[in-house]
């Protein structure tokens, strides 16, 4: 979000053109195109438009180009405009304005199309009734948002979470609007003056109140009305995040912290984040404030978001992600014999990268360790030349083993033909080791699925022959759904819950998967206790790490292959600010997650015991 904080003539005259926010918002979205996008799209407010002028513009398209065919679209409709000018507003061409608002949609739901991406507009012949709306959410309770909003005697047009908290939004938006509308009359206001008299006076912070009360779920929700006022909300438990600048040119809001800093060329101090249930407004004047919309919960913001979907070019991501591979030294050394020597180290890319610059950091730190204690001991037994050369060699090997080669193209869909595509979407660096001899740790951020590495890494790594593989995931082992914002919302796949319940089974224990059930289906969904962790309490994370590394292994692999994954403890300790675990732990941070928690397993259960 982007609210310029001088006249529209002073950023002509300074920079040279009238699209300087327009070409800001541009490289704040293309800097935080990280995966997955889907979609994207763009809205703005011009503060200056007369009567009968259009004063909010919105564009949108969907696929993974979406930011240049925006982009393209309004650059070429202002060209069509000749020589436009701040000073005479009629020649002004589309999305010049004063307030910009841009989103990049990764779908949570499954959900698809033009009519689900950001921002969403509610249109009025009053300009401050107007809304767009965009956010980062998923929220757990869209069911009883909808019952209530409902039973005020709105007629959502869709039952998904977007179109129902803009109706309800934009509810409460319509009543502030007509409380403001009657003071103002009882003052004998009429025409624009009437007009100019309620959008100096509203209030968003009393819209933001009685729309979120019921709010639960990790969100940052923004918005903007046709009359200039925005507005950015933070959950209470700080699950998601938002930053923000400001200066007397430029009032910047983004997800993520780096963004600002790169486009912007601002100082890391300089940059705010948005605290839980906090919420950063603007006035029509300009005029900026923080506000306390709803009271702080227990502090919940998301550590996989740091793991694994955030930039890492954020000062903290970046030392955080290094910490993760640091705390991996430990449990590697072990499976690798502590052989250091005929160790080969890499990373499957690329995300992984940055823990894997931790990682050698901690295995350099272990290898100076043991080279100080060899010397030392070679003094005593007065050693040779040669010795102390070789001691002095000993280094840790790291290579560039597996490149990721071409991507999966869907429109192969024949089984046959896409396995086989499949298990060459990577490939190694032939050479890399000495087949037989060295061992080969390769870490990555996370495993869920495992399905890449079944069907693709593992099969192309045995290639090299290495005396074993040990696979190293910088996250835990993922075993809950989230219902927060990453779309991991099903049970079965989770290659941790899989193997859980194949040692279940193994060990006649079986039965543990029906009791579970019961016991959640008792209580109708609705309990504070997460029974679903009975199905994992029976072993220990090292018993299911070795059945995940078994489910894993394709057939005729001769490498024996090992997986290592974080400690919950590890996490912590490597994100400190961030302590959101319930992808590992089931500890979701609302009532809200724990009850979609329950229903997915029930239904899972049912659908396997046709129940």
């Amino acid at each position: 979000m982007i609210r310029l904080r001088q006249p529209l003539n002073y950023y002509q005259e300074k920079y040279g053109t009238l699209q300087y926010a327009l070409n800001k918002l541009y490289l704040l979205m293309e800097k935080q195109h990280n995966r997955g996008q889907e979609g994207a799209g763009i809205a703005c407010v011009r503060l200056s438009a007369e009567p009968g002028d259009e004063y909010m513009f919105r564009e949108r398209a969907a696929g993974t180009s979406a930011i240049t065919e925006i982009f393209n679209k309004v650059y070429e409709q202002q060209a069509r405009t000749s020589e436009p000018s701040a000073r005479r507003t009629e020649t002004l061409p589309p999305f010049i304005g004063e307030l910009y608002m841009g989103h990049l949609r990764y779908s949570t739901t499954g959900k698809s199309g033009l009519d689900y991406i950001h921002p969403f507009l509610r249109r009025n012949n009053w300009r401050a009734k107007n809304l767009a709306l965009c956010g980062n959410f998923n929220l757990t309770n869209v069911d009883e948002i909808f019952r209530r909003i409902v039973a005020h005697g709105q007629h959502p047009r869709k039952y998904a979470d977007t179109h129902i908290l803009l109706e309800q939004v934009g509810h409460r938006l319509d009543r502030e609007v007509e409380r403001v509308f009657n003071i103002c009359m009882a003052e004998g206001r009429t025409g624009l003056d009437l007009t100019h008299a309620i959008e100096a006076r509203m209030d968003i912070a009393n819209v933001l109140r009685t729309s979120s009360t019921l709010w639960d779920g990790g969100y940052v929700m923004c918005g903007v009305t046709g009359s200039g006022e925005s507005f950015a909300l933070r959950d209470p438990w700080g699950i998601r995040t938002a930053f923000w600048y400001q200066d007397d040119e430029i009032l910047v809001l983004a997800s993520e912290r780096p963004v600002i800093q790169t486009v912007l060329n601002v100082p890391f101090e300089s940059i705010h984040e948005l605290q839980p249930g906090q919420a950063l407004l603007t006035s029509q004047d300009g005029s900026i404030r923080l506000e306390q919309i709803n009271a702080p919960q227990p502090l919940k913001p998301c550590s996989f978001e740091r793991i694994y979907f955030s930039r890492g070019s954020d000062k903290d991501i970046y030392e955080e992600r290094k910490q993760l591979g640091r705390r991996l030294v430990d449990q590697i050394l072990p499976a690798v014999d502590y052989d250091i020597e005929h160790t080969v180290v890499s990373y499957i890319p690329n995300t992984a990268e940055v823990a894997f610059f931790g990682l050698v950091e901690g295995l350099d730190i272990y290898l100076n360790g043991l080279k100080r204690d060899r010397l030392r001991k070679l003094v005593h037994e007065q050693g040779s030349e040669q010795e102390i050369e070789h001691i002095l060699s000993m280094r840790v090997r790291s290579e560039k083993v597996a490149i990721k080669d071409i991507k999966l193209r869907t429109f192969i869909a024949e089984g046959n033909s896409r396995a086989d595509l499949a298990a060459h979407v990577y490939d190694v660096t032939y050479g890399s080791l000495e087949a037989g001899v060295d061992n080969l740790v390769i870490i990555d951020d996370s495993i869920v699925r495992g399905t890449t590495l079944r069907q693709s890494i593992i099969r192309i790594l045995d290639r090299l022959h290495p005396r074993r593989m040990i696979i190293v995931s910088s996250a835990p082992q993922i075993r809950y759904p989230d219902y927060y914002g990453i779309d991991m919302s099903s049970m079965d796949q989770f290659i941790a819950f899989k193997a859980a319940l194949a040692l279940l089974e193994e060990r006649g224990m079986g039965s543990i998967v029906r009791q579970v059930y019961e016991k959640i289906k008792a209580a109708n969904g609705c309990t504070d206790e997460n029974y679903v962790k009975e199905i994992y309490a029976p072993f220990s994370d090292e018993e299911i790490s070795a059945k995940i590394a078994e489910l894993l292994t394709p057939e005729g692999i001769t490498t024996p292959v090992t997986l290592i994954f974080q400690t919950v403890e590890g996490l912590h300790r490597s994100c400190p600010n961030h302590p959101g675990d319930w992808y590992f732990t089931g500890d979701y941070p609302t009532p809200g997650g724990l009850r979609m928690l329950n229903r997915a397993f029930m239904a899972y259960v049912e659908e396997e015991m046709n129940l």
